[in-house]
């Protein structure tokens, strides 16, 4: 698969912390948002469409959010994180406009959907999001995982009581066009009740003429095997891979070298990075450090580690 260099940018996790929301925002984005002329507005490649971020957790906690931003200025985002996150997060949104495009959503777990909810709570007030899009699960599903029952069903609740436009993808293939950056829908909510929430990710595939990226969400190795068997297979092969289930858990071993790839994100703690919950390095129960010795078995080298890139950017 022929591949291009693409531009990176990072800041580490401390100054994403120190800096404060809106001010490490303006490290990161283009200089239309630090008040430049349009002129000056954003100097991306002449064959990018849009410009993402992997947003790291600001409580050390596990979590999937990136940020999009199209060529014009449209904003996408995908997840989102835990609802403690919701703050942060509204203001990098803030920072680049303050409406939302779309907000895709690759399952109610609260890591994932816990920020809009919170946000939906609270109320939208100056920030306006045009469009949700989500896969719903079915009640047998909700409850075959009870501790999460109630946040699903508030969630859903919200959905439907929101001023947002909220669209319910129950077949995989739609494709969508925002000034150039694609987002495919790879597969939607599976209904298994194996790892249940997990296993009903939606995968989304996103690319413009310079880069693609993956985003399996918290994909199992189930959810994996039916996307690989489906009709959209090919959809998997990308250059950056969102890492399932934050890299530990997630899809098989064999899922990862069906497909091809050369660079993986990870929406990752230390904690989880390391698996370690106290007692030293792959001494807790996680599974990271396995997915990781695959990766170096499969040949990959570069690697976005949200607890160590902080706040990365790719043009």
């Amino acid at each position: 698969m022929k591949m291009k260099m693409v531009r990176q940018n990072k800041l580490t996790r401390r100054q994403f912390l120190a800096c404060g929301t809106v001010a490490t925002v303006g490290m990161a984005l283009p200089a239309k948002m630090r008040g430049a002329e349009k002129s000056q507005v954003k100097k991306m490649p002449k064959d990018s469409a849009f410009t993402v971020w992997q947003i790291p957790s600001h409580s050390n906690t596990i979590g999937n959010s990136y940020v999009f931003q199209t060529k014009t200025g449209k904003v996408i985002v995908m997840d989102g994180g835990f609802p403690e996150e919701a703050y942060t997060l509204r203001g990098f949104i803030g920072a680049l406009g303050n409406e939302v495009e779309a907000w895709f959503i690759s399952h109610p777990h609260d890591d994932h959907m816990g920020a809009l909810r919170e946000i939906l709570k609270q109320g939208m007030q100056d920030l306006r999001i045009k469009a949700i899009y989500h896969s719903s699960i079915t009640d047998k599903v909700i409850d075959a995982e009870p501790t999460e029952a109630e946040k699903t069903r508030d969630f859903y609740d919200k959905l439907s009581k929101c001023d947002a436009k909220v669209v319910d993808i129950q077949q995989a293939g739609q494709v969508f066009d925002f000034d150039g950056m694609k987002l495919k829908i790879v597969s939607v909510a599976t209904q298994l009740t194996t790892n249940p929430y997990n296993n009903n990710s939606m995968i989304m595939r996103v690319w413009d003429k310079r880069k693609s990226l993956v985003f399996l969400g918290d994909a199992g190795v189930e959810c994996g095997d039916l996307a690989l068997k489906g009709p959209y297979a090919e959809d998997l092969n990308c250059d950056y891979l969102q890492m399932a289930h934050h890299g530990q858990n997630g899809c098989s071993e064999d899922f990862y070298r069906s497909i091809k790839f050369r660079a993986c994100l990870w929406p990752t703690p230390m904690w989880v990075w390391n698996n370690d919950t106290g007692n030293g390095f792959d001494t807790a129960n996680l599974k990271t450090v396995r997915t990781r010795e695959w990766m170096e078995k499969i040949g990959i080298k570069e690697h976005h580690v949200s607890v160590r890139d902080g706040l990365w950017r790719l043009d």
